[in-house]
């Protein structure tokens, strides 16, 4: 009656995975030409660091934390 069940339940972490990494990959896929040329690259990077250091400067600021 319960051939195979441990086989069925090991295979869905596996289905997961791939699973997430297909959205993922369809989400971020627009990003790949980017990489392709360095100008846009470098560009893309730089706006990437920009936005991290604006938000964790926005989030000391509205905390209270020393800004160093």
């Amino acid at each position: 009656m319960f051939d195979g069940f441990w086989d069925n339940v090991f295979r869905y972490p596996r289905y997961f995975i791939t699973t997430l990494l297909g959205v993922f990959l369809n989400a971020f896929g627009w990003i790949e030409p980017v990489f392709k040329r360095p100008a846009t690259l470098i560009a893309f990077i730089s706006l990437l660091v920009g936005i991290l250091v604006f938000v964790s400067f926005t989030l000391r600021a509205m905390l209270g934390l020393s800004t160093i």
